[in-house]
């Protein structure tokens, strides 16, 4: 089920900042991919001390915030690698790298699809409409 809602929610939410002229702004995509990095170090600190899983997460949210400035600053394509990043990280490697026990268990599969789903709305915008986006 959380993938069912990922996907409707990536295209609602990318269809709505298409519509409402939200991604016209430079800033738009890339403040996306910081905030959904920075979910999983709220779910480090809703679980239980000594919350040794909030420094792992604060760190690879930061790799992520880096990448999100790289795509404000130099290209947006990079804000959408980054977001798509982000969701193969959920699928790939953050269940292998740290155990955080304030994250709800179906978060890793909503979020991985979510995050594809956005990231691909804006390669794909990109890719079609780059006048639009500079």
């Amino acid at each position: 089920m959380e993938y069912a809602v990922g996907v409707i929610l990536g295209l609602v939410v990318g269809g709505f900042a298409t519509a409402s002229g939200f991604d016209r702004d430079r800033s738009f995509y890339p403040t996306v991919l910081i905030v959904i990095a920075a979910y999983y170090s709220l779910f480090a600190v809703m679980g239980a001390p000594p919350y040794a899983s909030l420094v792992v997460e604060t760190a690879v949210g930061l790799v992520f915030a880096g990448i999100a400035l790289l795509g404000f600053k130099q290209s947006l394509w990079l804000a959408a690698a980054g977001i798509v990043g982000h969701g193969l990280f959920d699928f790939l490697i953050h269940p292998s790298l740290v155990t955080n026990p304030g994250m709800p268990e179906w978060w890793p599969g909503f979020c991985g699809t979510i995050d594809i789903v956005i990231g691909g709305w804006l390669a794909f915008r990109l890719w079609k409409f780059p006048s639009r986006h500079t």
